[in-house]
C-alpha cells in the first residue's frame, strides 16, 4: 500500500478520500487554490500545497512530485477523466488511482464508448437520425449534464447545438456532440464496476438516479426501487461485459437508460471514475458481511493488489438514499446563489459529505454542490423518513440552498410511490413551503428579544414585513406563548429557548413539534424551518425606493459571467427573444426579452462579470403593447 496520495481536487470528496486515507495510515497531500487557503479540505490533509489552478495538470503533478506523494487521486470532476493528466502522473513515476489513460480516452468519449457497447452486445440509444422528435443533443466528450440540450423541433435545433456546443466547449475542451432519441419518461440507472490488474471484473449492483434537474442528479438511491428481476439482470451482467470488453480496472460506473413506455434498457455512458453518489452503494452494499469502502478498493487495486471479492462476496443489505445538498434557489429556476455562510447546522443522525461551515464563502468560481447527506434504512420507506427528518435538521443560513426543495421532495408522495422519471420536474412543480409557521417562530423571537432589551429592535408589530397577513401578536412572553395567526388563536408551547450559542429553537405549534434554525438580529430575521431558509428581513426602504426599475429590465438572476451579448442599443426585438447569455458554477442562462420593443440599454459586454441584480438590459415597449 502507498505511505502517501495527493488528492487533486478539492471540498467534500478530497475529505472523502482523505478520510479512508488516515484509516490505511496512509499520509494525505492537499493541492489547494488562494480562493481556498483557508478551507476544511486543506486543514484535513497532513500536507498541503498552492497552485494556480485545479485544471492545471502540470501544476498539480508538481504539486505531488514536491510533496512526496507516491499516488494521486482524481476524485470527480476536474482531471479525474482527462487520459493526458493520467498520463503525466504515471509519467512522472507516480500511481494513478483509476483505469489506464487509454481506457479513460475510450470510455470518456460518448462516441467512442457507444461503439465499444455495441461491440460488448449492449443495448444503446438509436441515433438522432433513426429517431422522430424529441431529440437529445448532448456532448461527446463528457457528462454532468453539462452540454445537453432537448429539441423537440427542427426550428429549435440550430440554437439547441450552439449552446451545447458552447457549454461542452467550456466544460470539457471539446465542443463535439452527439445527438440521439429523447426518451421522454426514463429511469436513470447505472451500475457500479470494479476491475483489477488480474482481469477480475464485479458489480457491486445498481442505483437509480432518476431525480435530476437540468440532467442533473438530486438524489440517488441504492437499490433501485423499479426495476424487475429481467431488467436488474440485463444492465447488471451488460455493466460487467462492458467492463471486461475494455479491461477495466479500478472504480466506474456504467449509466442506462430505462424506457418507462418499452421497458427497454439502453447504454448512456461509462464515467472513469468515482461517482459523486457512491455512498449509497457503500451504504446498502455488504461485502462479505462487512459495509463497503469504494476509496479503499480504490486504492487496493490501483496498488497492484487483487479484488479477493468474488461476485457471490456481494449483497444487497437494506436501502440507501442521498440528497445533493447545492448553493441553488431551487423555487426561481435553480439558479445558482453565492454569499457568506452565517450558520450551518448538519444532521446528527445521517451520514454527510461536506465542506461547508459556518461564516464560509460560497463563490461562483466552482460547482454548485455544497454537500451530500446520506441515510439507511433497513427498507426504501425507513431510508425515506430517516432522509425527511435529516433535512429537518440542515440548515444553512446565509446562504440560500436547495435544502428546502430536497425536503419537499424526499416527503412527496411521488418519490415515495417511486414514480419520479429524469423529467419529472420538467412536467410538476413543487410547491414552496409555506412561510406561516417560520414567520410566527421568528415572530416569537424578535418580540422576546424585545422585551428583555431596553433597546427598540425593527421587528415591532409589522417593521419586519414585506407584505401579507398580519404579523403574529405575541401576548405572553413566558414558556407558553399565544399568537394570532390566520387560522386563529393557537397555543405556541416553547419546549426549547432559543440560545445565542446554538441558534435552535425547538416549539410546538398546533400540537406539531418543529425544529428551526434561527439568526435574529437588528436588521435581520432569518430562519430555516424544515430545510427551507425564509428571509424576513426589514426591507431597506430607501435602498428599495432607489432600486426602481423599468418593467422592461432584464437583470442577473444569479451573479456570474456575460458569455454572450447579442443585441445593441436602438435594436428592435420580438418577446422571448434572447438578448445575451450568462454563466456561472457551470450553467448557462439565456437573458431574453420581456415583450417585442426595442433595447435601450446594454449594460454589460461578453467577459463581464456581474452581481445579483445587475441591470443588463432595458427593453422599451412598443406603443402599441402597451396599450
Amino acid at each position: 500500500m502507498f505511505e502517501s496520495v495527493l488528492v487533486a481536487n478539492r471540498g467534500e470528496i478530497a475529505r472523502r478520500v482523505f478520510r479512508t486515507c488516515r484509516e490505511l495510515g496512509i499520509r494525505t497531500v492537499a493541492i489547494y487554490t488562494a480562493l481556498d487557503a483557508d478551507a476544511p479540505h486543506v486543514r484535513d490533509a497532513d500536507e498541503a500545497v498552492e497552485v494556480a489552478s485545479y485544471l492545471d495538470a502540470d501544476a498539480v503533478v508538481a504539486a505531488a512530485a514536491e510533496a512526496g506523494a507516491e499516488a494521486v487521486h482524481p476524485g470527480y470532476g476536474f482531471l479525474s477523466e482527462r487520459a493526458e493528466f493520467a498520463r503525466a502522473v504515471a509519467k512522472a513515476g507516480l500511481t494513478w488511482v483509476g483505469p489506464t489513460p487509454e481506457v479513460i480516452e475510450q470510455m470518456g468519449r460518448k462516441d467512442a464508448a457507444r461503439e465499444i457497447a455495441v461491440a460488448a452486445g449492449v443495448p444503446v440509444v438509436p441515433r438522432g437520425e433513426d429517431s422522430p422528435y424529441p431529440l437529445l443533443v448532448k456532448a461527446a466528450a463528457g457528462g454532468g449534464g453539462k452540454g445537453m440540450r432537448i429539441v423537440r423541433s427542427p426550428e429549435e435545433l440550430d440554437e439547441a447545438r450552439a449552446a451545447a456546443a458552447r457549454e461542452a466547449l467550456s466544460a470539457f475542451g471539446d465542443e463535439s456532440l452527439l445527438i440521439e432519441k429523447y426518451v421522454e419518461r426514463g429511469r436513470h440507472i447505472e451500475v457500479q464496476v470494479f476491475g483489477d490488474t488480474q482481469g477480475n471484473v464485479i458489480h457491486l449492483f445498481e442505483r437509480d438516479c432518476s431525480v435530476q434537474r437540468r440532467h442533473q442528479k438530486v438524489i440517488e438511491e441504492a437499490p433501485a426501487p423499479t426495476l424487475t428481476d429481467e431488467q436488474r439482470n440485463l444492465v447488471l451482467t451488460s455493466a460487467v461485459a462492458l467492463a471486461r470488453q475494455v479491461d477495466y480496472t479500478g472504480a466506474g460506473t456504467v449509466e442506462f437508460l430505462l424506457d418507462e413506455a418499452s421497458g427497454e434498457a439502453y447504454f448512456l455512458e461509462m464515467n472513469t471514475r468515482l461517482q459523486v453518489e457512491h455512498p449509497v452503494t457503500e451504504e446498502a452494499v455488504r461485502i462479505d458481511g462487512a459495509a463497503a469502502d469504494l476509496v479503499a478498493l480504490q486504492l487496493r487495486v490501483a496498488a497492484g493488489e487483487p479484488l479477493g471479492i468474488a461476485q457471490d462476496d456481494v449483497r444487497i443489505d437494506g436501502h440507501a438514499i442521498e440528497v445533493r445538498v447545492y448553493a441553488e434557489d431551487a423555487f426561481e429556476g435553480f439558479l445558482p446563489q453565492a454569499g457568506r455562510t452565517s450558520i450551518v447546522r448538519w444532521p446528527e443522525r445521517a451520514r454527510v459529505e461536506h465542506a461547508l461551515e459556518s461564516e464560509q464563502v460560497v463563490s461562483t468560481a466552482y460547482d454548485p454542490m455544497l454537500a451530500k447527506v446520506i441515510v439507511r434504512g433497513a427498507d426504501r420507506e425507513e431510508a425515506r423518513t430517516a432522509m425527511v427528518k435529516a433535512l429537518d435538521a440542515t440548515a444553512v443560513l446565509g446562504l440560500t440552498t436547495n435544502t428546502g426543495f430536497l425536503r419537499v421532495l424526499a416527503a412527496s408522495d411521488a418519490f415515495r410511490d417511486a414514480e419520479i422519471d429524469t423529467a419529472w420536474l420538467d412536467r410538476n412543480e413543487v410547491p414552496t413551503p409555506d412561510p406561516e409557521v417560520p414567520r410566527a417562530l421568528v415572530g416569537w423571537v424578535s418580540a422576546m428579544l424585545s422585551a428583555v432589551s431596553d433597546t427598540t429592535t425593527p421587528f415591532r408589530a409589522d417593521g419586519w414585513r414585506l407584505a401579507g397577513s398580519p404579523a403574529p401578536t405575541i401576548v405572553d412572553l413566558d414558556r407558553s406563548v399565544t399568537v394570532d395567526r390566520p387560522s386563529g388563536r393557537v397555543d405556541d408551547h416553547l419546549v426549547r429557548q432559543i440560545s445565542a450559542a446554538d441558534h435552535v429553537l425547538v416549539a410546538i405549534v398546533d400540537g406539531v413539534r418543529h425544529w428551526a434554525a434561527i439568526n435574529v438580529q437588528s436588521g435581520l430575521a432569518e430562519i430555516v424551518h424544515q430545510g427551507h431558509r425564509f428571509d424576513f428581513s426589514p426591507p431597506d426602504r430607501v435602498a428599495g425606493a432607489a432600486a426602481h426599475h423599468s418593467d422592461g429590465a432584464v437583470e442577473a438572476k444569479m451573479p456570474g459571467t456575460v458569455i454572450d451579448v447579442r443585441v445593441q442599443v436602438g435594436d428592435q426585438v420580438d418577446e422571448g427573444q434572447v438578448l445575451g447569455v450568462m454563466e456561472a458554477m457551470k450553467m448557462e442562462v439565456s437573458l431574453k426579452a420581456p415583450f417585442a420593443g426595442t433595447v435601450t440599454v446594454v449594460g454589460a459586454s461578453a467577459g463581464s462579470q456581474v452581481p445579483l441584480g445587475a441591470e443588463l438590459f432595458v427593453v422599451e415597449a412598443e406603443v402599441s403593447a402597451r396599450s
